[in-house]
């Protein structure tokens, strides 16, 4: 229960540290330009999670980090670790998070003002328009970390994705550099509280580049991001997400 509830008081308490810098930053105007002072903020925080967890985080494929171009990091999603890890490890990005989030005290407030951009989901014209702004910021060299499934999961096989992300990508003309978090259920899994100590393995895969892709084939773009997720996580950790639901998320999403 020690790493439990020291990472709760961290949580709490750096939230409202780092929450409160980026909030004046934010309103201030401080490098807004390139948001340092938020970024630094976000990273900060993240890594005070990590160390309060007690969590050691192993990053393979470092190479992969570009930090002079817009991005789109497509991650799996098992628990709030995941966010904590990749948020500790990349320079110079946002998440999109649903807008239930937005609600929570302090965190929401600290989240919009690191830029963290808050979606509704369930309204597709809004969500739309969401990706299309944050599209703007990624031409202009902010990177973004989505998470394509939608929601935690409860094992680590891939789920079937949702198109938007990848139309974000294809708007942005941005390369999307595939995300393999491991480790993190084990740690946190959904529906617990508790905190367990351990190791997470942050794979940056190598960036599938958006050139000669429309909208019209956003979901050959997300098929080929799943299948190298998938084939990772097979080689890697012998999980098999298997062909079957690759199959019918393409299909799925083409009668979309």
């Amino acid at each position: 229960m020690f790493r439990t509830a020291l990472a709760a008081s961290t949580l709490w308490v750096m939230t409202h540290v780092y929450g409160g810098i980026a909030i004046l930053a934010h309103v201030m105007k401080i490098d807004q330009g390139r948001n340092r002072v938020q970024q630094w903020c976000m990273r900060s925080w993240a890594k005070s999670l990590v160390w309060a967890g007690g969590v050691k985080v192993v990053v393979h494929g470092a190479e992969h980090i570009d930090a002079e171009r817009g991005t789109v990091y497509a991650s799996n999603h098992l628990s709030w670790f995941d966010i904590f890890a990749v948020a500790s490890v990349l320079p110079r990005y946002t998440f999109v998070a649903k807008a239930e989030l937005r609600k929570i005290w302090m965190f929401g407030w600290g989240a919009e003002g690191a830029g963290v951009v808050f979606m509704a989901r369930e309204n597709r014209k809004s969500a739309f328009e969401t990706y299309a702004d944050v599209a703007a910021k990624v031409r202009a060299g902010l990177s973004v970390v989505v998470y394509p499934e939608g929601t935690r999961g409860s094992d680590y096989k891939l789920r079937p994705f949702k198109k938007g992300p990848f139309v974000l990508a294809i708007q942005a003309g941005a390369p999307v550099v595939p995300v393999v978090v491991y480790g993190t259920r084990e740690i946190m899994p959904k529906g617990a509280w508790r905190v367990r100590s351990g190791t997470v393995h942050v794979h940056l895969l190598a960036p599938v580049a958006t050139t000669g892709y429309d909208y019209e084939h956003r979901h050959d773009l997300m098929h080929e991001v799943w299948r190298r997720m998938a084939d990772s996580l097979r080689a890697e950790y012998g999980v098999d997400s298997g062909e079957s639901v690759a199959v019918e998320n393409h299909r799925l999403e083409r009668s979309a």
